[in-house]
């Protein structure tokens, strides 16, 4: 019965080697420009239509709430503080209008600066070699039914990451076409939603990186045949998301917003390098 078992689950495993070989590969890109994919597949570039139209009304609704915020302020003295200089309320207008309109272009480096972070992490863990799956599913067939069932175990892990990378490339689409809304917090001086929003999009970028890095030495490991470790390593890969939201999306005092979580990403970058050398 057990020789059976075993025999199923390598099965599984050889069926399954088709695609896991694969899955994995330029899922950085993918995750960060799923609108460029998607294009690839229905010809059209939803995204940069929907930004278009959601820019459009992130600028009226900046204007509405700046000359609505002047007005009760500075004209019949309901809101905010009268005496404060009108030059505070001015700057976070620019300031708003600013992060709304370079957006895109601010995207772009930072999407460059994630996939160089995510290259040279793979490269110091080892992780950009080529596996063999083969020899792996043949050699789990020799280790008995314990070893052929963390081999599955894993293969489900792997197939569950791979479907949160893309709907974490989802997610990231989504913060991207809603930024000039979130905008409009950058008028209050507590940065409003805006705060919340970018920890969020710091959040699902840093998790990329962790998580594809976490799967690669995972797969490293499994394939050395360092069973636990290798299902270890996936497992937390997956959990990867609610462990940063755990110091990540902090809420306090003070108005850093983005400033302040790209302050400390860079310090982390900075000090994975370090760590690297």
């Amino acid at each position: 019965m057990e020789y059976i078992l075993v025999l199923l689950i390598v099965a599984i495993l050889n069926g399954a080697i088709a695609y896991i070989d694969t899955l994995l590969t330029d899922i950085v890109p993918l995750t960060l420009y799923a609108d460029q994919y998607m294009t690839t597949l229905a010809g059209v570039n939803i995204v940069e239509d929907l930004f278009d139209i959601l820019f459009g009304f992130g600028v009226s609704l900046i204007i509405l709430k700046f000359l609505k915020k002047g007005f009760e302020t500075y004209v019949i003295w309901t809101d905010g503080d009268a005496d404060e200089e009108p030059i505070s309320l001015l700057t976070n207008f620019f300031k708003a209008m600013a992060v709304a309109i370079c957006f895109p272009t601010i995207y772009g480096w930072l999407g460059q600066i994630v996939e160089e972070l995510t290259n040279e992490l793979l490269a110091a863990i080892g992780a950009a070699t080529a596996y063999d799956w083969a020899a792996w599913a043949s050699g789990i067939s020799s280790l008995g039914l314990v070893t052929a069932i963390f081999g599955l175990v894993f293969i489900i892990c792997y197939f569950i990451l791979y479907f949160q990378f893309l709907m974490r490339g989802l997610e990231i689409m989504i913060l991207r076409i809603g930024v000039p809304l979130a905008c409009v917090g950058l008028l209050d001086n507590d940065k409003g939603v805006f705060k919340s929003y970018s920890q969020k999009f710091i959040q699902s970028t840093l998790a990329v990186v962790v998580q594809i890095c976490l799967a690669k030495l995972g797969v490293g490991l499994m394939l050395n045949m360092h069973v636990f470790w290798g299902v270890a390593c996936m497992i937390l890969a997956i959990k990867t998301p609610k462990f940063l939201g755990d110091f990540v999306l902090t809420t306090g005092g003070g108005g850093g917003g983005m400033a302040n979580n790209v302050y400390h990403t860079v310090r982390l970058a900075q000090m994975a390098k370090n760590i690297i050398k």
